[in-house]
């Protein structure tokens, strides 16, 4: 049995709400982070805007599983729901590499607005910022695929039906 913590939020189902800040945190992120990998300027303003992001979206996941989990309980499960919950499984491995790009940057550039110098070697950037722009991009497909999944599995039912009038 589910907790009923991720169940309802003043009657209405939990999972919308937390999936619509998911979503929005997700991508957020991963901009942010990428911009921070590739764009000094933004990360010395940014400082720790990326991982801040990324650590909300990471603790977002969970909760949206739960509650997706207790509306499928609430509601039934059929095959698009299933796919849509299978692919939602994979985005946690994304959203946590996430963090631990957003981390590294900040460690590794962390004296940047204040050293006249750079620090050496200057590969460990290069790779900083492909492991950035691939963790950022894997977050977002994934997240895509996993928010396309939900919404066909909403909206796959018969909508050509007319609405009861008055």
């Amino acid at each position: 049995m589910e907790s009923p913590l991720f169940d309802t939020f003043f009657g209405l189902p939990l999972h919308p709400l937390i999936v619509h800040a998911t979503e929005v945190m997700v991508p957020a992120a991963a901009i942010a982070v990428t911009l921070a990998a590739l764009w000094p300027r933004f990360r010395k303003w940014a400082r720790f805007l990326p991982l801040a992001l990324a650590l909300i979206a990471l603790v977002l996941i969970p909760i949206s599983t739960e509650s997706g989990e207790s509306l499928e309980e609430r509601v039934g499960g059929n095959a698009l729901i299933e796919t849509h919950a299978q692919l939602a499984e994979g985005l946690l491995p994304w959203v946590a590499g996430l963090v631990v790009v957003a981390a590294v940057m900040l460690w590794w550039y962390w004296d940047e607005r204040t050293a006249t110098t750079r620090r050496a070697p200057a590969w460990v950037a290069v790779v900083l910022a492909v492991a950035a722009v691939v963790a950022s991009t894997g977050t977002v497909v994934q997240a895509v695929r996993i928010g396309h999944s939900g919404a066909t599995a909403v909206w796959s039912e018969d909508m050509g039906a007319t609405p009861a009038n008055g």
